[in-house]
């Protein structure tokens, strides 16, 4: 064994030298950390499921032993799935629910593709448009360059047009380009991400065995590595149900609140607000955009885009201070800082993906801090509550120089005292 006596700096250098070597690891392998991070995720949060499914005592009410199914026989006499069946049915289940999102993604935004794109439209939607504009601003009425009475004279009229024209628009058949390649690879990377899904659920109690296995062969060991990757899987899993559950019930209310007012995509904006809010703080103030521009635009007075902006900032502010603290209770709140900094950091290494698993990715790493007694100031560092520290035990007898202890050593000495007495 080489002792090595290092210095603090050089310690905080090795420290250093090591983060960096995993933050570029994670940059360069993103091809394959993020659609195993996100088929972890899943199955943390799909695991449940699963198990409840495969435990006895489940109803199969559409098979029935009267039914040709031998195989199926003494599954349904018990009562419950194999595990194989639960886990594919809980897969498929998934996979339609994001199939149903997308399909209502693509009709909305599909939509708003064909009106651009009609002259007739544009030119309606640029009087509506000017004439609230005028309302609020009587000056434009009379700019002749940007906002004529005539859209065909427009300067902005024309570089939208010139936008949206395939034929001569590079920009355009650019843009189309980029959006094609994004779906191809969006396509590939979920059904990457669904068959590990389903590998993960398939093998998973083998897995976190023969992972335990690695920290080493003692059971207090072991017991230590399970008890935090329980943790950790639960606060994933409180983290993704909760947040999951308070952002379409809020995209519901939202999506009733702007069919009443008028919007003209009320329920695309309303799924788009539930996809957007997994980003903390930057999600909702892009979700909130696009409803008020469609009620600018779709409207009759402008007034209506105003209250809805009054409105969803003291919906998004209830929202934060108010719903996620009572749902989510204290053990998932971090402090403003360690969201933003891990917003920006996952941002940096993983782009786009690394905004939604930013806060997943950081419950996962406060979990394994706050087991581990020398990181455990980091998990304090990213809460956003005063944590008290735990009570130490009292100090044991001091140890002698032999490695024995002092009850050790009285013990001894009474058992040599007892057997020269006896001779």
């Amino acid at each position: 064994m080489i002792n090595m006596n290092l210095s603090s700096a050089t310690r905080w250098g090795l420290n250093a030298a090591i983060l960096l070597s995993i933050v570029l690891a994670l940059y360069l392998g993103k091809a394959i950390f993020i659609p195993t991070v996100i088929s972890l995720l899943l199955a943390a949060m799909l695991w449940p499921t699963a198990t409840w499914m495969h435990q006895p005592g489940v109803p199969v009410p559409w098979l029935s032993p009267r039914r040709q199914a031998p195989w199926l026989m003494p599954t349904i006499a018990r009562g419950r799935f194999p595990w194989s069946i639960a886990c594919l049915t809980v897969v498929t289940g998934f996979v339609l629910l994001v199939v149903l999102l997308l399909v209502a993604f693509g009709l909305g935004f599909s939509k708003i593709v064909l009106d651009l794109g009609d002259p007739k439209t544009q030119n309606r939607v640029y009087d509506d448009f000017r004439e609230k504009l005028a309302r609020i601003n009587p000056a434009i009425r009379n700019d002749e360059e940007y906002f004529p009475k005539d859209p065909d004279e427009s300067k902005v009229m024309k570089s939208i047009r010139g936008f949206f024209n395939f034929e001569t628009s590079q920009s355009f058949r650019t843009v189309i380009a980029e959006v094609l390649g994004y779906g191809g690879n969006f396509i590939w990377q979920s059904i990457l991400i669904m068959f590990i899904l389903l590998f993960l659920l398939l093998e998973g109690k083998m897995l976190i065995r023969r992972f335990v296995e690695i920290f080493g062969p003692g059971a207090q060991v072991q017991g230590k590595a399970v008890e935090a990757l329980k943790d950790m899987a639960n606060q994933i899993r409180a983290y993704l149900v909760w947040r999951t559950i308070i952002n379409f019930a809020m995209a519901g209310f939202l999506g009733i609140v702007y069919h009443l007012l008028g919007l003209k995509l009320a329920w695309t904006w309303a799924l788009l607000t539930a996809v957007l809010w997994y980003i903390p703080y930057l999600g909702p103030i892009a979700a909130g955009v696009p409803p008020i521009l469609d009620a600018f635009l779709t409207c009759e007075t402008p007034w209506i885009a105003v209250g809805i902006l009054s409105f969803y900032t003291v919906f998004v502010v209830l929202e934060g201070y108010v719903v996620v603290p009572v749902v989510m209770g204290r053990s998932m709140e971090m402090n403003a800082t360690t969201v933003m900094l891990a917003c920006l950091f996952w941002e940096l290494v993983w782009g786009s993906p690394g905004l939604f698993l930013a806060m997943p990715l950081m419950a996962a790493v406060k979990a394994v801090c706050h087991h581990v007694p020398d990181w455990r100031p980091w998990a304090n560092l990213m809460s956003s509550h005063e944590e008290l520290p735990e009570e130490k035990e009292p100090p044991g007898p001091s140890p002698l120089p032999d490695g024995r202890d002092t009850d050790t050593r009285l013990a001894t000495a009474h058992r040599e005292g007892e057997a020269l007495t006896h001779e």
